[in-house]
């Protein structure tokens, strides 16, 4: 049987729809739409379920006939979610007081989708993880309450099965998959000392010795913990406040990769600068990572943590595996210009590249041949809309809010792994009535005196290419990475004497003035001694190469830290050549 059409849920200043996916892009009739303003929006996992608040209710229907399964009465929901397996709905509202109730009311409600019982309430203060995590079976559920994880199991939440009890933990992260169930937490440094995560298997969490594994670092006044679907590595990208070198005004990041087995490392990035994004493949053998000063770089790791391929660097600050993990889109959004890249994954090779301008939001559709990108208010409050488009650039359905109306949210319908499978990958844009949007190639503004002479090129960022990290053909081995960096320097120097091409003007200056050739021209002076010889030589070296920086700069590029304190110790250097060679 095949697969029905995935889809796509829409709320705005005109209210809740949905409609069907491509290739048909109509409304679900099957659907009620709401008219009323919806604050919150969800499928359950296997897409069976919608669940949607409308400042007056809570409703839950069936997805396939549009059959109200709930209703509850709750005006100021702010926040829904529904377990894995459909058997709870989970509502959250924003914490109050009152005169009459000066502790307050709970404001965390767990919900039977079946029957409309209220299971259990809680408080919750903080909007910031508000929702209990699952397993996929429903076997244990967790919330965090003040430096505690409470564990529950069977959805039994008068009986706390078990507590994980750390000092300020302040975010955890339960695996994905089936059982053994794992969780990852994060406990801040307190009085300069180490941040942690530790990665624990439920219920085995009799003190650190127990951990499945523990990575400390500094640096870290939060973290983002990121599984792996197979569930056997985290990702955790430790963020600072303030990067006290002032390189950044965005903070400073790091990443680290932790697996179960208890192996840890620092994910080298090349390329210094903000971490943008970082998503895991879906075959839970690869990551990549978007980084660096723009123009960004993108890069993917194999479980050793050495790089895979390398895409160079473009306007990018995201990076999308396919639910199948055969296609990859890096992709520019918010302050830049909306670039999307989409790749091959297995042969690392360019499919498409479209362009959607203004975006804000960007997912995947779940067959894995579609993406929907919007532009959605309070992020942008006009030129609000969205588009759906086959993943070889063309456009196949779009929709532009009304000029006094706001898009909010747009929303695929999910499914359970496996029902989509993977397709083989096209090349050539598949036909559409609205067309491609590759971006047409834009003319540099040339004032009138420069608009008949040679055009020279000038470029602001040099753009590195893609190249694959793997194995050589041929047998060759891989680079390290400090031979890799060093191959790089290498390849700009030599880019840079090709643009500037002293050598010509040299060769010029020779010509008209040519020196006399002496047949007996005295060798280098020698002191006799082989160290001071040494020291005179490497003088000269540094000094070359000081020379070479110096000619870079006049030609407009830009030079790195260490590169300027090289400049600076020229002096110094000339004046202690100076004194070895009086000596001699």
């Amino acid at each position: 049987m095949a697969p029905s059409t995935p889809l796509l849920a829409v709320r705005g200043s005109v209210g809740t729809s949905m409609l069907f996916g491509p290739p048909l892009c109509t409304e679900n009739t099957a659907f009620t739409s709401d008219n009323r303003r919806c604050k919150f929006f969800v499928f359950s996992k296997d897409g069976s379920l919608f669940a949607w608040c409308n400042g007056e209710t809570v409703n839950i229907v069936n997805v396939a006939d549009g059959k109200h399964v709930q209703s509850f009465d709750l005006p100021k929901t702010a926040c829904l979610g529904i377990s894995p397996q459909n058997s709870v709905l989970v509502t959250w509202q924003p914490y109050s007081k009152t005169q009459e109730t000066v502790q307050g009311e709970p404001n965390l409600h767990l919900w039977n989708v079946k029957t409309g019982e209220c299971l259990k309430s809680f408080y919750q203060k903080k909007m910031q993880s508000w929702c209990p995590s699952w397993s996929d079976d429903e076997s244990i559920s967790v919330r965090s309450v003040n430096n505690e994880l409470h564990f529950f199991e069977n959805n039994s939440f008068d009986t706390i099965a078990s507590k994980l009890h750390l000092q300020k933990v302040t975010d955890f992260v339960l695996s994905p998959g089936s059982q053994p169930c794992k969780v990852a937490v994060y406990v801040p440094g307190v009085k300069g000392g180490p941040s942690f995560v530790r990665l624990y298997q439920y219920p085995n969490f009799a003190g650190p010795t127990s951990a499945l594994a523990n990575k400390s670092f500094f640096k870290a006044d939060r973290v983002t913990m990121l599984w792996n679907k197979k569930a056997t590595a985290v990702l955790v990208t430790a963020s600072t406040e303030v990067d006290k070198t002032g390189a950044s005004y965005y903070g400073e990041q790091t990443l680290h990769y932790i697996a179960t087995n208890g192996e840890g490392a620092v994910v080298q990035l090349p390329k210094n600068g903000p971490i943008y994004d970082v998503v895991w493949s879906p075959n839970s053998t690869e990551f990549c990572v978007v980084y660096g000063f723009m123009p960004a770089k993108v890069t993917v790791f194999n479980l050793k943590c050495d790089p895979v391929f390398d895409f160079g660097t473009g306007p990018r600050n995201a990076a999308y595996y396919s639910p199948q993990g055969h296609l990859l889109v890096l992709a520019g959004f918010g302050n830049l210009r909306g670039q999307m890249e989409v790749w091959d994954v297995k042969k690392y090779k360019l499919v498409s590249k479209p362009q959607a301008p203004d975006s804000t939001f960007f997912s995947w559709c779940p067959d894995g041949e579609h993406v929907v990108t919007a532009t959605c208010a309070p992020r942008l409050r006009v030129g609000n809309g969205y588009k759906i488009w086959h993943y070889t650039g063309p456009v196949l359905h779009k929709y532009d809010a009304p000029s006094d109306g706001e898009l909010w949210e747009v929303l695929w319908q999910s499914f359970s792994d496996g029902v989509f499978p993977e397709k083989t990958i096209k090349y050539q844009a598949v036909p559409s009535e609205l067309g491609s949007t590759e971006p047409k190639p834009a003319q540099v503004y040339r004032p009138p005196a420069l608009r008949n002479k040679p055009i020279t090129s000038s470029k602001l960022h040099e753009e590195e290419p893609p190249q694959n990290m793997k194995l050589q053909q041929g047998g060759d081995k891989q680079l390290s990475k400090t031979a890799l960096k060093n191959q790089k320097k290498r390849e700009a120097k030599k880019a840079a004497k090709q643009e500037t091409k002293p050598d010509d003007i040299q060769e010029k200056v020779q010509e008209s003035h040519p020196k006399p050739v002496s047949p007996t021209a005295p060798a280098a002076a020698t002191s006799g001694d082989p160290e001071l010889d040494k020291k005179i030589k490497n003088l000269k070296k540094k000094i070359k190469a000081i020379e070479q920086l110096k000619d870079h700069q006049a030609a407009g590029k830009p030079l790195e830290k260490n590169q300027i304190e090289k400049l600076q110790k020229e002096s110094l250097l000339l004046q202690e050549l100076e004194e070895l060679e009086l000596g001699i």
